[in-house]
């Protein structure tokens, strides 16, 4: 099994470099992107880990994999590899652990990432909150996880093309000591079948590709340059785009960057440089920000590469999210850094805490006394889909549908909190008057019915607490001692705060019989009191002269679930549309609860989330017909049924190349010169066809049917590619299959003294496949062009 990154990420800011830098703010102006807006360029894309499983799921690895650290035993609070609990109610199978049930009192259950479903229902949230392109993490494929993972890619293939998401292959080299020859029989025997998938993300027309782990000074990656450069170069001569997943200090080559790999990180066409667990506050990003990205974003701009840095959520377990603010604050310094793209440190990492997926948001539904944080943890109510939905926003700040903003737009909790149930103070943060030795305050909320809390020596009253995380309606009190122990009475006055400072008597002094024939259990309704804070003063104890609680369970009035949908939205009609946006707006729907939200649908894909009845949809293509659709939701995420829809056709471009960043397709290609450099923006790139083998092709497919009326063919501008004339047509297609003649063959000049450039323009017709066919050429035996523009006129 491969090493976790949790484990040799360990550098925040104490005696690194960081830590005696500067953190005044600085401002940097957008900078213009190397390559045109692509599947990464201008995109969201989310790490993808899809490595968990459990017995029965038939997955080749067997056993609790990813789950636990024993992977032959069922994962518990002492066998486990997880921070975070995920919320369980949209997958349709899971499996049962040995963690103790939920504070609702469910069995505490995980899924599978081999079930279809899982995946599906992950790539449904990509879809559904506006994450772009998932990178599928792949470790070491040569030994036993191979099979597994091999699966996975076509599980994932699958769901992304079910939900219109892209993926490309992220591969990891941690303990990955024969990465050199491997990789390259795992990408020609294995992993390139995928590229044929509409679903495969493709940059400048190429495909995607990303290597995670050149250059980190960790023991697990010993790799000198050499090696690393040539595997790099091999991908691109396969005609593919490299992503490159490089230390946080790669520039300077300190800290985590081994020195004397700058070469290696200049070589890739992207470079996304590693943060989880570098910063733990907003002041450190932003110190980061100032004294690290900046110069890494200059150094990029310089040379032409990519930068598609990392942003995070923070970690859940160490108490690093601030419901929200650290997340924002990471997506908006890098969007106002003028990034090319975001790659968010990770989808489902519920090993390190960094998730977005959706999350327990309570203790209710996270095994009680398991000791990990819910998304409430510092007493802000969040709902399971908060991170996505940062995400969502932060992909729409990102592509300018969204003004620039250091102040979080998105709230935690969309509607009414959701009712928490089950046991309040299991696992919450206790304290207490005193403690006798290790009989600390935690133990009256832990899982082991055997440990208690007993206060020091000294005089009544003493007092225990609990902090439940937000306010709530409590109703209930269930004390325990040890089953074991002897019968004894406690005097004990319960004490309710919202605050932590102003305490109010819920429930007056009165006496507590714990006896063991009945358990050592008292029950006590109490008065529906707001309480975040629940203190019990004890001022006697007839069994011993000390307080004394084995367990504390607070419980709250429970709300019945809501499992009405709103109705559905009417009257959708299109107010105003521009050549790349539609606005829209519907009547509002009802709900028995309360309507919270609207999704604005483009077939089945989700393109807009507002809490009003107006929306516009924005990154439209001109002179194209478009179908919207709108749901509405409400508080319980019960969805509505779908709108009539609207349909419109967005208004015609002002003459912009319609094939740059494209998909590109040709007949044949040598070396590295495939079909995806004619629309990479690269006038020094080019698209070479096999020797003597006329005739060739090199072919862009527009995304969707579009008037075409002109294309401008060139060749490098360089005088050393001496004047040629090559003989070319070409030809339009709608579907792909039967082309027609848009130009007739005849002899064009390319002759560098004109720039190494021809226009040719003719009759409009509607195309979305445009070919351009060479069947001569008098400079070299082959097809040769290195851009290929097509506009409407």
């Amino acid at each position: 099994m491969a090493v976790s990154r949790r484990r040799f990420v360990t550098s925040v800011l104490a005696s690194s470099a960081l830590a005696a830098a500067s953190t005044t703010e600085l401002f940097a102006s957008p900078a213009q992107a190397a390559s045109p807006p692509g599947d990464v360029v201008g995109k969201v894309t989310v790490g993808y880990q899809g490595w968990f499983s459990a017995p029965g799921d038939s997955a080749p690895i067997g056993g609790w994999w990813h789950w636990s650290r024993d992977r032959f035993q069922p994962p518990s609070p002492a066998n486990t590899t997880i921070v975070s609990w995920p919320d369980m109610r949209e997958y349709t199978r899971s499996y049962p652990t040995a963690y103790p049930n939920l504070g609702n009192g469910s069995p505490a259950t995980l899924f599978s990432s081999y079930d279809q479903q899982t995946v599906d229902t992950h790539f449904r949230w990509m879809q559904e909150y506006g994450c772009d392109t998932a990178a599928l993490q792949r470790f070491n494929p040569m030994g036993d996880e191979g099979p597994t993972r091999d699966a996975m890619t076509q599980k994932v293939r699958s769901a992304a093309e079910r939900y219109g998401r892209k993926f490309y292959i992220m591969y990891d080299v941690t303990d990955w000591l024969t990465f050199q020859a491997d990789i390259k029989t795992d990408w020609t025997t294995k992993m390139s079948a995928h590229v044929a998938s509409s679903a495969y993300a493709r940059q400048n027309g190429k495909p995607v590709v990303c290597i995670w782990g050149f250059g980190f000074s960790e023991p697990s990656r010993p790799f000198t340059p050499g090696p690393c450069l040539e595997v790099i170069n091999w991908f691109k001569a396969q005609g593919c785009y490299v992503i490159g997943g490089v230390p946080t200090w790669w520039r300077q080559g300190i800290e985590d960057s081994r020195p004397g790999f700058l070469d290696v990180y200049h070589a890739f066409n992207a470079i996304s440089p590693w943060m989880v667990y570098r910063a733990r506050t907003v002041e450190e990003l932003d110190s980061y920000y100032n004294n690290v990205n900046i110069g890494d974003m200059a150094d990029c701009a310089a040379r032409g590469i990519d930068y598609l840095p990392c942003v995070m959520p923070g970690d859940l377990a160490g108490g690093h999210r601030k419901h929200g603010d650290f997340y924002w604050r990471h997506i908006y310094n890098m969007v106002r850094l003028g990034s090319q793209g975001l790659y968010v440190s990770m989808f489902d990492e519920y090993n390190e805490g960094n998730q977005i997926a959706k999350t327990s948001e309570t203790q209710a539904t996270t095994p009680a006394g398991a000791n990990i944080r819910a998304l409430d943890e510092d007493g802000v109510a969040c709902s399971s889909d908060y991170y996505l939905r940062i995400t969502g926003d932060g992909g729409r700040m990102l592509r300018g549908q969204l003004a620039l903003t250091p102040v979080r737009p998105t709230p935690p909790m969309v509607g009414t909190p959701p009712p928490t149930g089950g046991n309040l103070a299991a696992g919450r943060t206790t304290s207490a008057s005193s403690q006798n030795g290790a009989f600390a305050a935690s133990n009256a909320v832990d899982s082991d019915a055997g440990s208690y809390w007993e206060s020091g020596s000294g005089s009544f009253p003493h007092w225990w607490q609990v902090d439940l995380g937000v306010s709530h309606q409590v109703n209930k009190l269930v004390l325990r001692l040890p089953a074991g122990w002897g019968a004894r009475t406690q005097s004990i006055t319960v004490q309710g705060s919202v605050d932590g400072g102003s305490f109010a008597t819920i429930a007056g002094a009165s006496a507590f019989a714990f006896d063991p024939a009945t358990g050592n259990t008292v029950t006590r309704t109490l008065p529906t009191t707001t309480a975040r804070h629940i203190r019990l003063s004890i001022a006697g104890n007839t069994g011993w002269a000390a307080g004394q609680l084995s367990q504390v369970e607070v419980y709250a009035g429970s709300d019945a679930a809501d499992t009405t949908a709103p109705t559905t939205p009417s009257g959708l009609t299109v107010t105003g549309k521009t050549a790349t946006s539609v606005s829209l707006a519907w009547t509002a729907s009802t709900d028995s609860i309360g309507v919270t939200g609207y999704q604005v649908r483009q077939g089945g894909a989700v393109v807009a989330t507002v809490t009003g009845t107006t929306a516009t949809v924005s990154g439209l293509s001109a002179s194209t017909a478009y179908s919207f659709t709108v749901t509405a939701r409400d508080a319980a995420g019960n969805t509505s049924g779908a709108s009539s829809a609207a349909t419109v056709t967005t208004d015609a471009a002002a003459n912009a190349d319609l094939a740059r960043g494209r998909n590109t397709t040709e007949s044949s290609h040598v070396q590295s010169y495939a079909s995806g450099n004619v629309v990479d923006g690269d006038a020094n790139s080019y698209w070479e066809s096999a020797n003597s083998a006329f005739p060739q092709w090199v072919q862009v497919d527009l995304g969707s049917s579009r008037t075409v009326g002109r294309v401008v063919l060139k060749l490098p501008p360089s005088s050393a590619w001496a004047s040629r004339t090559q003989t070319l047509a070409v030809q339009g297609s709608t579907d792909g299959g039967s082309f027609g003649t848009l130009v007739a063959p005849a002899g064009r000049t390319f002759n560098p003294a004109t720039g190494n450039q021809v226009t040719l323009t003719f009759t409009a017709a509607q195309a979305r496949y445009v070919r351009v066919t060479v069947t001569g050429n008098t400079g070299w035996p082959a097809g040769q062009l290195s851009t290929l523009e097509v506009y409407a006129s």
